[in-house]
């Protein structure tokens, strides 16, 4: 899925704090929203391996909850839906496409790797890719729930990341494209060290 799937899908669950504790909404959403997003940081680092953790982010998360519940600050509500975020998009990896340069073929079987279980989980494709037209469908039907709690700058920033998901389908099979186009000129004149460090679904995609 869209990183901004991702960011959408944790602010729409910490949206709820709204209800249960209305004082640490904007810190619950802020933090959700970057703890949704953080596990992307990895794009270039053996992605959907390095900052993707499908089993211990939720472990940690309950954990943050459970001190967040105890003792209620703005540092551990923020702690706890941050790893509420990273938690939720790590796992949901899993239900996207395989990690490769055009995963609407549909060739690669890793999804997401499980450190506790040693091994990449294989893709389910109930969204087939990321920028698939159901994973647009998935990222408005997200978006939804803060529009309607909050407004301003959290109303702003959900009708924001629904632009420019909407722009990413547009241009995802043209961008995959082009970067191999790119990757094809570029790569083979790289110098040997850091054309060691392009990922290789980039170079042989």
């Amino acid at each position: 899925m869209m990183a901004t799937t991702h960011v959408l899908a944790a602010v729409a669950l910490a949206t709820l704090s709204a209800v249960v504790a209305p004082e640490f909404a904007p810190v619950a959403v802020a933090a959700a929203g970057v703890g949704g997003l953080f596990p992307d940081l990895d794009i270039y680092a053996d992605h959907r391996r390095t900052l993707h953790f499908p089993v211990y982010y939720p472990a940690a998360a309950t954990l943050a909850a459970g001190v967040a519940a105890a003792v209620p600050t703005t540092a551990t509500v923020a702690v706890a839906w941050f790893l509420a975020g990273a938690a939720l998009h790590s796992a949901s990896d899993a239900l996207g496409g395989g990690l490769e340069l055009r995963p609407w073929e549909a060739t690669s079987d890793r999804a997401v790797y499980s450190h506790y279980h040693g091994r990449w989980l294989a893709p389910k494709r109930w969204v087939r890719y990321d920028g698939a037209p159901e994973d647009l469908l998935v990222a408005g039907a997200l978006a939804a729930p803060p529009l309607f709690a909050f407004d301003g700058a959290v109303a702003g920033a959900v009708a924001a990341l629904v632009a420019v998901s909407a722009g990413y389908t547009l241009l995802r099979k043209p961008l995959a494209t082009l970067w191999a186009w790119l990757a094809a000129l570029l790569v083979p004149r790289l110098p040997p060290d850091i054309r060691a460090r392009v990922p290789e679904r980039f170079v042989d995609g």
